[in-house]
């Protein structure tokens, strides 16, 4: 794991334990990240992310709002995978981001308990993932 991403860890750690974030988290999180954080903490502040968490097993995805015309909703694990293009080009393909915004809302969201929960079967859980 690189510098950045450390850094960027242990933010994400303080925020949750201590479900708020101060302004030095948030100036660190956008030098970081830049102009994704921004897109990202806009993703939050309305509302647009959800845990969608599998009964009874407690796995769980999240589902965040694009802010394209169309729309879109995609899933992501947030330290490993995004559905949306951007994650497949700029992360994977030409490595120039570590992460998407959609990656960073959930993030945010879930230090902050900003999140909103769904609870579904396990099966209807798999079936969602089977989806990608």
């Amino acid at each position: 794991m690189n510098r950045s991403l450390l850094i960027a860890e242990t933010v994400w750690e303080e925020i949750a334990s201590a479900k708020s974030v101060t302004v030095d988290h948030l100036s660190i999180l956008h030098f970081l990240f830049g102009k994704s954080f921004e897109k990202a903490a806009k993703i939050v502040d309305e509302r647009g992310v959800r845990r969608i968490s599998g009964h009874p097993s407690g796995r769980s995805i999240f589902q965040v709002m694009g802010e394209s015309r169309r729309k879109e909703d995609y899933l992501c694990f947030p330290k490993h995978f995004c559905s949306c293009y951007s994650f497949f080009y700029d992360v994977v393909n030409r490595g120039e981001h570590q992460c998407c915004k959609h990656q960073l809302a959930a993030r945010l969201a879930a230090s902050t308990g900003r999140c909103i929960d769904k609870v579904v079967s396990d099966e209807e859980l798999a079936l969602l993932l089977s989806q990608l």
